[in-house]
C-alpha cells in the first residue's frame, strides 16, 4: 500500500495531470515515461464502464501494468456506477488517488470511506449539469474536488466555459472550509484554458490531447505550458 497523498505537494502548486485516456496504446510504457520526464506530477486514469458514461476505456490491469514504470501519483477517476465495489481493485493496482462521481452514488460519505479505509485520498466530482451545492456538504471529508468541464465519456472534447463560475464558487468554499482540498479540473484544458481555471481557482489540471497529441512532441513545453 502507498502511503503517498495528494496533500504531499503544497496547496499553493499548480499539478498538471496528463490523461492517459489520451495516450497511444500501442506504446503506453514510453508515453508515460515521456509525460513524468517532462514534469508531469500525476498520471490521470480515467475509468468508464460503457454504464455511467457511454464509453468503456480501461480497468484495473492496464494500470497495474503501467504501475512499475512510473513514480508519478496515480489518480483514478471512476466515471462507473458502482464505485464502491471497484474501488478496492484500483487501490491493489497502483491507484494512490481515487475520484468518484456524486451522481452514481445514494451514500458519497460510505465511498469516501471506503477509499480512506484503503489508504488512498478520496475525490468527487460532478458533472457539467450538476451544481456546486452538489458536493459542499462533503468538503470536510474529500481531499479534491473534480469539476467536469465536458461531459465526461470521450477525450478530445471542447471547453465547457460556463462552467468557470462553478469552478469559482467551488474555490471559494474550498477556501471557506479551511481544510487542504485540491481543486481538478478536466476537459477541453489547453494552455489558453488552463489560465481561465487556474484564474478561477483549479489547481490540478488534467490535460489529454493538449499533452500527448501536441504538433510538435515536445511534452515538456506542453506542460509547461500548462502551468
Amino acid at each position: 500500500m502507498s502511503n503517498r497523498l495528494l496533500t504531499q505537494w503544497p496547496m499553493e502548486r499548480v499539478l498538471v495531470a496528463p490523461s492517459l485516456l489520451a495516450a497511444r496504446y500501442d506504446r503506453l510504457g514510453e508515453e508515460v515515461a515521456a509525460v513524468e520526464k517532462a514534469g508531469a506530477e500525476v498520471l490521470h486514469l480515467d475509468i468508464m464502464d460503457g454504464h455511467f458514461v457511454p464509453n468503456i476505456s480501461f480497468g484495473a490491469d492496464v494500470v497495474k501494468a503501467v504501475r512499475p514504470l512510473s513514480g508519478m501519483f496515480f489518480d483514478a477517476h471512476l466515471m462507473i456506477t458502482d464505485p464502491l465495489k471497484y474501488a478496492p481493485s484500483f487501490q491493489a493496482a497502483g491507484a494512490e488517488h481515487i475520484t468518484f462521481h456524486v451522481e452514481a452514488v445514494d451514500n458519497p460519505r460510505e465511498v469516501i470511506d471506503e477509499i480512506h479505509r484503503l489508504g488512498c485520498s478520496a475525490g468527487i466530482s460532478l458533472k457539467p449539469r450538476t451544481p456546486a451545492s452538489a458536493v459542499v456538504p462533503f468538503l470536510d471529508k474529500v481531499e479534491l474536488v473534480l469539476v467536469m468541464t465536458v461531459e465526461p465519456g470521450f477525450g478530445g472534447q471542447s471547453f465547457m466555459a460556463d462552467q468557470l463560475p462553478k469552478i469559482k464558487e467551488l474555490r471559494d468554499a474550498i477556501d471557506a472550509s479551511g481544510r487542504k482540498v485540491r481543486l481538478e479540473v478536466d476537459g477541453g484544458i489547453a494552455p489558453a484554458t488552463a489560465v481561465l481555471v487556474r484564474e478561477a481557482g483549479a489547481d490540478l489540471l488534467v490535460a489529454g490531447s493538449s499533452v500527448f497529441r501536441t504538433r510538435d512532441g515536445d511534452y515538456r513545453n506542453a506542460v509547461d505550458a500548462l502551468r
